[in-house]
């Protein structure tokens, strides 16, 4: 995993390196992928992806960090996705991108907005991270599993759940496929962080 310092976790996400999570499934990710990242920020999984030949849409409330991202020529959409309405057609992407971010009643929407057989990349905290650092509210801190439970309908490819040492984090991860219609639910191996 890449190594950051605790005091960058504290700095905005413009300072933070890509996920290594994100860095070690973009593989997965081809050239001609639409691909939503949610709660985008500053871009700087955009910009990871940009520098594997991935142009991504970037979402997010802050204009700011967005007006930014226009301005180098990335695609962006202002939107609060906590507040106002979805703002994609189902279908139309197909991957999405979430990390360091958790609001639940987005599951069925960023579901919906895949493509069959379209990916999810994600990564935040977990219970018990509030010891560690922010955040600290339950409600953007995952329960034990709960990734896998809301993507159970999904083909889990990869789940990591647990403490990362360097920052001390606890996380959970999760890659999954959407499975086409129809399509037979195939057993996937699970594994905890290293």
């Amino acid at each position: 995993m890449t190594t950051l310092h605790r005091s960058s976790l504290l700095a905005p996400h413009a300072t933070l390196a890509p996920s290594a999570w994100v860095e070690r499934w973009s593989h997965l990710l081809t050239p001609s992928a639409r691909v939503l990242d949610v709660a985008c920020g500053s871009g700087r999984h955009m910009k990871w992806l940009q520098q594997q030949g991935i142009n991504a849409l970037g979402v997010d409330r802050d204009e700011q960090a967005l007006a930014d991202l226009k301005t180098l020529g990335f695609e962006v959409l202002v939107a609060d996705l906590e507040q106002d309405a979805w703002p994609f057609e189902p279908q139309s992407m197909d991957a999405v991108l979430v990390t360091h971010y958790l609001w639940r009643a987005l599951w069925p929407d960023l579901k919906a907005v895949l493509k069959p057989k379209g990916m999810v990349i994600f990564e935040t905290f977990s219970m018990g991270h509030e010891a560690l650092g922010r955040p600290k509210n339950p409600d953007f801190l995952l329960r034990s599993g709960e990734l896998l439970t809301a993507f159970g309908d999904f083909h889990i490819i990869a789940f990591e759940e647990g403490l990362e040492f360097e920052p001390q984090r606890l996380l959970q991860r999760l890659v999954a496929q959407k499975p086409e219609p129809g399509a037979p639910r195939e057993a996937s191996p699970l594994r905890s962080l290293e």
